[in-house]
């Protein structure tokens, strides 16, 4: 593994923080939780689009700028070094649009990547029930064939993040309910204007209205929005969840400026008895990049990221916790109620809930990667 910059990363990676500088918004930034808040990181998105930064790994064709992979670890290195917040855009640049870049048609990329990149359509993820959280295969919400050419949505999505403010969700749904557990399943994308949708919000433990319920009762869905093919919604969702745990939803940048932010914090409040913890915090988020640049140098190769993205998944979860833990204890009592710290704890709790839960990981790592039995 070669992690020397070529002159063109070097020359990348200047271009982009001098961007960054020059047009980054008022920091910090409101709470993209809210309905208010999220129309502000709408605009900025709407920014880095215009300027060309919003997605750089894509092709031009789709409002990317062709960089490579490295290049992007670069710029995600930068972004969070400017201070800036996660991206609202996040579920669709993230999570969806490497999936239709993968099982997509191509009609389906040329209408829906350049709407994503320039957030004129906003995605939330459409998976947890009221019944079947991190157990995705326990899904009831059923799509029914219409004769018009297309499916009826029926059933309720839980938890969606997001799903308050976005205009769009992708989810799973049984077509056959007949089918074993982890068949039978389609991967749709949904207009939430949809007749049939009722979309309402959810308030969440720090009081942002950033999760909503979302209902259906017979939406219709053109076969033009089935992502990977009928009854294939678990491979395609597996696709998906790929890049949720590993890659792209959680880049070694976000936790590289947290832990600067940590040293600076020890430095301003500094408590000898947490000296070793923060060191710790510092040397886990450069071992994230290291694993994370092994990642980038086998998907540089055409290899493809398995089961191990939930051992990444697992890491930054808890390295989430334990930095922001870290900073709160250097606080103290007085300082620790309030603030970004506390706010970023907030949100770092829910790290080993979501993108599956942190136990259903570990059996997975257990049982593919170490190949342990079942119990």
């Amino acid at each position: 593994m070669d992690l020397s910059p070529t002159p063109a990363e070097g020359a990348f990676r200047e271009d982009a923080r001098a961007w960054l500088a020059t047009n980054k918004p008022e920091l910090p930034m409101p709470s993209g939780e809210t309905a208010e808040g999220f129309a502000v990181h709408r605009a900025w998105e709407r920014r880095l689009f215009e300027g060309g930064w919003s997605v750089v790994s894509w092709p031009r064709e789709y409002g990317g700028r062709d960089a490579t992979l490295w290049e992007w670890v670069i710029f995600e290195e930068e972004y969070y070094a400017a201070g800036l917040p996660q991206r609202v855009a996040q579920n669709g640049i993230f999570l969806l649009a490497p999936t239709i870049f993968e099982l997509g048609t191509q009609e389906q990329k040329e209408r829906l990547l350049p709407r994503m990149a320039g957030v004129e359509d906003m995605w939330c993820q459409g998976w947890s029930e009221p019944g079947a959280g991190s157990d995705l295969a326990a899904i009831t919400s059923r799509a029914a064939r219409d004769d018009a050419g297309g499916w009826r949505l029926t059933g309720q999505k839980t938890w969606t993040t997001r799903g308050a403010f976005c205009t769009h969700l992708f989810g799973l749904f049984r077509t056959d309910p007949d089918a074993e557990r982890h068949r039978g399943m389609t991967y749709f994308l949904v207009d939430l204007k949809t007749p049939g949708v009722t979309v309402r919000p959810v308030d969440k433990f720090d009081g942002d209205a950033g999760f909503a319920e979302v209902f259906f009762d017979g939406a219709f869905v053109p076969d033009s929005d089935v992502l990977g093919g009928v009854d294939k919604g678990w491979e395609v969702a597996m696709a998906t969840t790929g890049s949720e745990r590993g890659l792209s939803l959680r880049s070694p940048g976000r936790f590289l400026a947290v832990v600067d932010r940590l040293v600076t914090q020890y430095r301003e409040t500094p408590d000898p008895s947490l000296r070793s913890e923060v060191a710790d915090g510092w040397m886990a988020a450069q071992a994230y990049k290291l694993a994370t640049d092994m990642t980038v140098t086998r998907l540089a190769a055409g290899d493809k990221l398995g089961a191990e993205s939930s051992l990444s998944k697992v890491f930054w979860s808890e390295l989430d916790i334990a930095l922001h833990g870290t900073a709160l204890r250097l606080l103290g009592d007085d300082g620790a109620l309030e603030g970004p710290w506390m706010k970023g704890f907030q949100f770092a709790l829910a790290g080993p809930i979501y993108a599956g839960t942190n136990e259903i990981q570990r059996n997975i790592i257990a049982e593919r990667l170490l190949g342990l039995p079942r119990k």
